[in-house]
């Protein structure tokens, strides 16, 4: 028994990850972008993203995307994706929050993250998805935990912003198992370890 683990995440063509969602996202280092991918959502990539939250796994958080995602989320009432990720299993890793959590089925990761992944992905079947969360990521980059990288590329450089990526010399060799073009110039390519 062990679980896949994917990375879905948007980014912008000079690797930024920060703040996709809206202005008051993530304003760290004075960011002032936020909401950049808005624009850019279509029919083609809400079907895709769609067909991926239809699936039984989990879902994987950084302390930070958790609190940002149970701060909205739970409260959208008109939206599709609000029961679903209400009803998912969600898994947080944190050294600082406390249980009980407060976003229904959520359940603490503690101590080291990488640790911590690697042994809840030994002991599930359930496979495991990670949204934003870009500290965890490097982590788990860093440690040859990731199995799956969706990424949501946007014809847009910001110039500044957090990156997925680490420059950090750390090395990902990838193979690309899928590309789909969207009608507003966004390109979602799915990569795997090479």
């Amino acid at each position: 028994m062990t679980a896949s683990i994917s990375v879905v995440n948007s980014l912008t063509l000079d690797g930024v990850m920060q703040a996709p969602g809206g202005a008051d996202e993530d304003t760290r280092d004075g960011f002032e972008h936020g909401g950049w991918a808005g624009p850019y959502m279509d029919q083609v990539l809400g079907e895709y993203m769609g067909r991926g939250m239809a699936g039984d796994g989990a879902l994987l958080f950084g302390r930070r995307t958790y609190e940002q995602f149970y701060g909205y989320w739970p409260h959208q009432t008109d939206n599709p994706f609000t029961p679903v990720l209400n009803d998912t299993r969600k898994y947080v890793v944190s050294r600082t929050l406390q249980e009980p959590l407060p976003w229904e089925h959520s359940t603490l990761l503690g101590g080291e993250a990488a640790e911590s992944v690697a042994e809840l992905k030994a002991s599930t079947d359930q496979d495991l998805t990670i949204l934003g969360s870009g500290e965890l990521v490097r982590t788990l980059i860093a440690n040859d935990l990731v199995d799956d990288y969706v990424l949501v590329i946007h014809p847009l450089v910001l110039g500044s912003g957090r990156r997925m990526f680490a420059d950090d010399g750390t090395l990902a060799r990838l193979e690309l198992v899928e590309s789909i073009p969207t009608t507003t110039g966004v390109l979602i390519a799915r990569y795997r370890p090479a």
